[in-house]
C-alpha cells in the first residue's frame, strides 16, 4: 500500500497558494453540486509533491471518503505504461519500430483498407504498406473504436461485438484476431485515429516476452518503480479502497454504473485500459518519465528513448486536429501532437488550455488525467471516477487553474 504525501509547501516549489486554493474551491464546488463524487489532485515540482488535495467520496452512497491510498480505474492512462513496456523491449533489441506487426501477429499479414460501402457491402483493397509497430504506438495504424459513429468501419467493429473493444468472453489473443479480420479505416501512417492499437501492442509484448501482459508489467515496471497497488485487478484486501464508478447523464448528474470486472484476474488483459492503481503509483510512473527514464536508482529507459517517446511523431510536426481522422478534427486537438503513447504539446499558442511546449501526458475515460511539464519541471495528476456523457470539460479548467498557480 502506498500513500501519496505532500512533501513541501507550495511557495518552496514556486507555486501560488492562493491560486491553488482557487483550484481546490473549483473542484470542491463540482463535488458539492453533485457533478463529481470526490477527487484527488496533486501537483509536484522538482520531484517533490507541493500540493495534494482529497475531497468528497470514493463511494458517495456509502459515504466513504477519498483518501490518499484510494484506488482508481485508470482506463486509458494504462496506454503510456504499455508504451513504456514496449520501449523497454525496443531498447533490448527485441524489435524495431519499423518492424511489421505481422512478424509477431501473423493475423495482420494481409491488412485490407476500407474503400467504400457499409456492412456486408463494404469494399476493401490490400494495404499499400504493412502495419508497423510504430503505427501502433502513434495511433496511425488505421484501427478504430466501435463507440465512434463517424465511419463505416466503426460500425463493422460494433457488428463484430467490439462496442467495448472486446468480444464478450474473449481473451487478448482472441480479440486481436477479431481486430485483424476487420478493414483498416485508412492506409497505415496517413492519419491519426485514437484506437484499439495499444491492445494490439499489448499482445505483441506478450508474444515477444513470452509472458502475459499483467505479469510482464508487474515484473518490469510496477515492482521496480514501487507501484505497490498497480495491476489489472484488485485483491480482497484492496477492494475496500477502490472508488465507485459513476456515469453522467445529459444534465450533468451522476449515478453509479458498472465498472471493469476488477475482482479476480480478468480474462482480457487490456494494454489500452485495464489498469487500476493509486495516486502514489502513478506519481512514481510520472516521476520516472520526468527524470527521463530513471527513479530512485532504477532505470527503465535511457534518456534518449524517453526523449523520443515524448516528441511529436506526426509528420511535419502536425497536430491531431490537422492530421486526425474526421472525428478528431476538433478545436480541442489544436496544438497537440502525439509521441509514442502520449499526447505532446507542439504549439501552446493554439491549445485549448494554457500549456508549455513539450508538455506530455494522457487521460482516462473516467475523468482521470496526468501530464508532465519538462519546462516547468512539474507533474500533475487528477483522479475521480465519472464517465462523462459528452466531451470532458474538467481537463481544460484543471490545466488553466494549475497554470495560474505557477509563479516561475
Amino acid at each position: 500500500m502506498g500513500h501519496l504525501r505532500q512533501e513541501i509547501e507550495p511557495r518552496e516549489a514556486g507555486l501560488d497558494p492562493k491560486a491553488l486554493a482557487r483550484l481546490d474551491q473549483h473542484f470542491a464546488h463540482l463535488v458539492d453540486d453533485g457533478r463529481l463524487p470526490g477527487h484527488l489532485v496533486s501537483v509536484s515540482r522538482h520531484g517533490r509533491v507541493a500540493h495534494l488535495t482529497t475531497y468528497g467520496c470514493r463511494d458517495r452512497e456509502a459515504q466513504l471518503p477519498v483518501e490518499t491510498d484510494t484506488l482508481w480505474r485508470l482506463y486509458s492512462m494504462t496506454k503510456p505504461v504499455t508504451s513504456v513496456a514496449a520501449l523497454m523491449l525496443l531498447e533490448e533489441g527485441r524489435f524495431q519500430l519499423d518492424d511489421p506487426v505481422a512478424d509477431f501477429l501473423p493475423a495482420f499479414a494481409e491488412p485490407q483498407v476500407y474503400v467504400s460501402g457499409s456492412g456486408p457491402g463494404t469494399k476493401t483493397r490490400p494495404a499499400g504498406q504493412p502495419l508497423l509497430l510504430r503505427h501502433l504506438l502513434t495511433h496511425t495504424a488505421g484501427l478504430t473504436f466501435g463507440f465512434y459513429y463517424s465511419h463505416p468501419v466503426d460500425a463493422l467493429y460494433r457488428d463484430a461485438g467490439l462496442e467495448s473493444s472486446v468480444p464478450p468472453g474473449a481473451n487478448l489473443a482472441e480479440t486481436i484476431d477479431v481486430y485483424a479480420g476487420l478493414p483498416l479505416q485508412f492506409e497505415p501512417g496517413t492519419q491519426w485515429n485514437y484506437s484499439v492499437a495499444t491492445n494490439v501492442l499489448g499482445r505483441v509484448l506478450e508474444v515477444v516476452s513470452g509472458q502475459d501482459l499483467d505479469e510482464f508489467l508487474a515484473e518490469r515496471i510496477f515492482g521496480p518503480l514501487g507501484m505497490t497497488d498497480a495491476g489489472f485487478c484488485v485483491t480482497d484486501e484492496q477492494a475496500g479502497r477502490l472508488a465507485e464508478l459513476y456515469g453522467e447523464d445529459d444534465g450533468g448528474r451522476i449515478t453509479p454504473i458498472a465498472g471493469l470486472p476488477l475482482h479476480g484476474r480478468p480474462r482480457f488483459l487490456s494494454g489500452s485500459g485495464g489498469m487500476v492503481g493509486s495516486a502514489h503509483d502513478y506519481h512514481r510512473f510520472m516521476e520516472m518519465l520526468r527524470r527521463r527514464g530513471e527513479l530512485d536508482g532504477t532505470r527503465l529507459l535511457t534518456p534518449e528513448t524517453v526523449d523520443l517517446m515524448v516528441s511529436n511523431q506526426l509528420p511535419g510536426d502536425a497536430d491531431r486536429r490537422t492530421f486526425g481522422s474526421p472525428v478528431h478534427q476538433e478545436p480541442g486537438n489544436a496544438g497537440l501532437g502525439f509521441g509514442l503513447g502520449v499526447s505532446v504539446v507542439v504549439d501552446p499558442e493554439i491549445t485549448r488550455s494554457p500549456s508549455s511546449r513539450g508538455a506530455f501526458g494522457w487521460s482516462g475515460v473516467a475523468s482521470t488525467t496526468f501530464w508532465v511539464d519538462p519546462r516547468r519541471d512539474m507533474t500533475v495528476q487528477f483522479f475521480t471516477q465519472v464517465r462523462p456523457a459528452t466531451s470532458n470539460s474538467i481537463f481544460p479548467e484543471l490545466k488553466r487553474l494549475v497554470h495560474e498557480a505557477v509563479l516561475d
